[in-house]
C-alpha cells in the first residue's frame, strides 16, 4: 500500500514550505534593493535558518520544524529539486541561437579562452592539491580535477545579464559580446559537467571518450531535431491551445527531458536545461509565455532550492579560510586571464577588455547547482563547496563596480578628442 503524508506530516510540510519562502523572498528583495542577485539572500536565509544559525543557537526550534516529522522535510526537499530543474529549464531560454550565429566569432575567441584557461589552471590545481584540499575519501583524482576546472570555467548567464541591464549597457558592443560568450560558456559547461557525471557513474575513468561520445550526441539531438520537433508542436499548441495549457505543455516536456537525461546518467538539470534552449528558440514560445514561466519559477520556486543549501551545511563549522581565499584567487586568476586573452583577441582595446574580462567572471547560480550536484555525489567536500559559495557571492559582488568603471573609463577615452578639439581651435580663434 502506498505510503501518503499524514495531516501532521502536511501541515509541517507547509510550515517548513511557508518559513523557508518568507525568509528567503524577503531577504532576496533586500538584496535587490541593493542592485545585487537575489540568490545572495536566498542562500542567506537557508544559513540563518539551518545548522549555521538556528539549530546552533536554538536546537529546539530547529529540531521541532525540520527534524521532527522527516517526511514532511523529505516533501520539501523534493519540492525544492524542483524548483532548480525548472530553473535550469527557464535559464535555457536565454540561451539565444541566432545571437551565438550572428557574434559567434569574437564570442567564441571570448569563450573559449575564457574557459580553456580556467578549466587548465583548476584541473592542474585540484589535481596537485587533491589530498591536502579536495580528497573526500572516494579517492577519484581525476573526475575531482575535471570537475573542479568546470565549475571555474562556466559564466552565469543570468547574472552577467542582469548587471548589464543594471548598469544599462546591455544593447552595447561590450554587452552583447558579454552576454552571446556566457551563453556559449553555460552550454559547453553544462556538457562537460555532464560528461563528468556520466564518469562517475560509469565508474571507469577509461570511459571518457565514450561519455564525451554520449553526451555530445544527446545535446546535439536536443537542440537540433527535438528543436524542430518542439517548435512544429508549439505552433499547433499556440492555435489550438489556451497560454496556460501552452505552458503547462512546456513544464512537462521540461520534466520528461529531465527524465530521459537521468535515465541516461546525465544529471536532470542538463535535460531541463537544454529543453529550455530548444523551447526559448521556438517562435510560437512567446515572451508573455517566458515571463510568466520565469516569474513563477524566479520567485517561488527557485528560492526554496537556494535556501535549501543552507539547510543542508553548517558554514561555520565547515568554513575554511585558506581553502576559500585559494579558490576564490584561482578562479578569479584564470577567469581573467583567460577572458582578457581571448577579449584582445576579437579586437577589444585595453579597457573594453578589461570590463569583458571583469563580466565573464561573474559566477551565480549555475556554479551553486553544480558544486551542490558535485557534493551529493562526493566528487568534492563540504569546505570546497562552501569555498564554490563563497567565490560565487564575492565576484558578482565585484563584476558590476569594475565593469562600470572601465566601461565608463573607455567611453571617456573615445570622446575625449571629439571634447577637446572645439576648445583648442576656440583658442586659436
Amino acid at each position: 500500500m502506498v505510503s501518503k503524508l499524514s495531516s501532521a506530516e502536511v501541515f509541517h510540510f507547509l510550515i517548513i514550505f511557508t518559513i523557508v519562502l518568507i525568509l528567503a523572498r524577503v531577504l532576496g528583495e533586500l538584496c535587490r534593493k541593493f542592485r545585487q542577485p537575489a540568490i545572495v539572500g536566498e542562500v542567506f536565509a537557508g544559513i540563518i535558518l539551518g545548522p549555521t544559525i538556528l539549530q546552533h543557537y536554538f536546537p529546539n526550534i530547529f529540531n521541532d520544524i525540520f527534524l521532527s516529522v522527516p517526511k514532511a522535510y523529505g516533501a520539501f526537499d523534493g519540492l525544492a529539486n524542483i524548483g532548480i530543474i525548472l530553473l535550469m529549464f527557464v535559464a535555457g531560454f536565454e540561451v539565444d541561437l541566432k545571437q551565438i550565429r550572428r557574434d559567434g566569432k569574437p564570442a567564441l575567441y571570448i569563450s573559449l579562452t575564457g574557459i580553456i584557461f580556467p578549466f587548465i589552471v583548476g584541473f592542474i590545481a585540484a589535481w596537485f592539491f587533491y589530498h591536502q584540499i579536495f580528497s573526500t575519501g572516494a579517492n577519484n583524482q581525476l573526475i575531482t580535477a575535471l570537475f573542479f576546472g568546470t565549475a571555474l570555467s562556466i559564466t552565469a548567464l543570468s547574472v552577467i545579464t542582469k548587471i548589464l541591464m543594471d548598469l544599462e549597457i546591455l544593447k552595447t558592443k561590450i554587452g552583447s559580446l558579454v552576454v552571446t560568450s556566457a551563453m556559449i560558456d553555460d552550454f559547453l559547461g553544462w556538457i562537460l559537467f555532464s560528461i563528468i557525471m556520466q564518469m562517475m557513474n560509469s565508474g571507469k575513468n577509461e570511459g571518457f571518450l565514450m561519455s564525451i561520445i554520449m553526451v555530445v550526441i544527446f545535446a546535439v539531438f536536443m537542440v537540433t531535431v527535438v528543436r524542430w520537433l518542439i517548435n512544429k508542436l508549439l505552433s499547433v499548441a499556440q492555435k489550438n491551445l489556451k497560454i496556460g495549457r501552452v505552458i503547462t505543455l512546456a513544464i512537462c516536456l521540461c520534466l520528461i527531458s529531465a527524465i530521459i537525461s537521468e535515465y541516461l546518467g546525465v544529471r536532470a538539470v542538463f535535460g531541463a536545461f537544454l529543453m529550455g534552449v530548444a523551447i526559448g528558440d521556438s517562435q510560437y514560445f512567446t515572451d508573455r509565455h517566458k515571463l510568466i514561466l520565469h516569474q513563477f519559477t524566479v520567485n517561488i520556486m527557485a528560492p526554496l532550492f537556494f535556501a535549501s543549501i543552507g539547510l543542508r551545511l553548517n558554514f561555520v563549522a565547515n568554513f575554511n579560510i585558506e581553502v576559500v581565499l585559494a579558490i576564490l584567487a584561482i578562479a578569479c586568476i584564470a577567469k581573467l586571464i583567460g577572458a582578457g586573452i581571448g577579449s584582445r583577441m576579437s579586437g577589444l582595446n585595453r579597457n573594453e577588455s578589461i570590463a569583458v574580462a571583469f563580466g565573464m567572471n561573474a559566477r551565480g547560480s549555475q556554479e551553486i547547482v553544480l558544486g551542490l550536484l558535485a557534493l551529493q555525489a562526493k566528487i568534492i567536500n563540504e569546505k570546497v563547496f562552501e569555498g564554490i559559495v563563497v567565490m560565487t557571492v564575492v565576484t558578482v559582488l565585484i563584476s558590476g563596480p569594475i565593469m562600470k568603471h572601465y566601461f565608463l573609463k573607455d567611453m571617456a577615452t573615445k570622446f575625449e578628442p571629439q571634447i577637446s578639439q572645439p576648445e583648442i581651435n576656440e583658442g586659436v580663434i
